[in-house]
């Protein structure tokens, strides 16, 4: 029987899981399905029941449902409960257990480029869902400082006070966009969805930027102007495939038991960004 896995957001056909999760099954040798779903938020709980119903085993959680799929879940870990969102999520036996995978694969995306452990200064751009897992693996260390600047002030103190509740040894602070300083940063993530069109640009002034600094932004299907601005800087600066890489690994682990085909994994999604340029 065909084993079934997917995708909900909305809108759905800008994401490229489709092609890194087909992949990885048919390397598997598995008789697997990955499919996205477009799903608008008002529909969120009927569709979400029928896909349990028609047996889908796991999903992953793209925006702008990383929120508002959570009071859904029977069950949450602990990582998911503290960042408020779920990218992931494990249905077994009709019953749904949320985990984010966006944490952890932000961290090895980080790894990768280069960042050392310990205490560090970051900037993140953007208060929503993904900039929660974004705050979460940013705040591990005692002794970091975390500012979160976003167009809804309102909605960046929010966010800092949850996370403060899990992450009291570190300091942070929210502000408007308007405000930020990127002086002596040493993380700055952009992750909001700005950058998605080509004609986007930048939300803060790439000229502010040290030397140095490491320039993440999550937008992953081109290369942003603020990725290119900050490389002409000097930065290290990246785009977020190597994010969605890594956290859909963990998905993949989560859903099979089993360890994923990463750098086939890798490769798919570098075809399917070529393919849509």
């Amino acid at each position: 029987m065909t084993r079934l896995f997917g995708i909900i957001g909305h809108p759905i056909s800008h994401s490229l899981s489709p092609a890194m999760h087909t992949a990885a099954l048919d390397a598997l040798g598995l008789d697997a399905l990955y499919a996205p779903f477009e799903l608008p938020p008002r529909f969120l709980r009927p569709i979400l029941q029928a896909l349990v119903l028609a047996g889908v085993e796991g999903l992953n959680v793209t925006v702008p449902l990383k929120e508002a799929v959570m009071p859904l879940m029977d069950r949450a870990d602990a990582a998911a409960r503290a960042i408020g969102a779920v990218n992931t999520i494990v249905i077994r036996h009709r019953r749904l257990t949320g985990y984010n995978t966006d944490a952890p694969g932000f961290g090895m995306a980080l790894r990768e480029l280069g960042l050392r452990g310990g205490a560090v200064d970051a900037v993140i751009l953007g208060a929503g869902g993904a900039a929660r897992a974004v705050a979460w693996e940013l705040s591990r260390q005692p002794g970091s400082r975390l500012t979160v600047a976003n167009r809804d002030i309102g909605r960046a103190q929010r966010l800092i006070r949850r996370l403060s509740a899990w992450r009291p040894r570190v300091r942070m602070r929210a502000v408007a966009l308007g405000a930020v300083s990127l002086r002596g940063v040493e993380v700055l993530v952009n992750a909001t969805t700005v950058g998605m069109r080509s004609a986007d640009r930048p939300l803060i002034d790439p000229a502010s930027l040290d030397r140095g600094t490491l320039v993440y932004d999550l937008v992953y299907h081109r290369r942003t102007a603020l990725v290119s601005a900050a490389s002409h800087r000097g930065c290290v600066a990246a785009n977020g495939l190597s994010m969605l890489l890594y956290q859909g690994a963990e998905s993949l682990r989560l859903w099979l038991k089993r360890a994923p085909p990463l750098e086939l994994m890798r490769r798919a999604l570098e075809r399917a960004v070529r393919s849509t340029s």
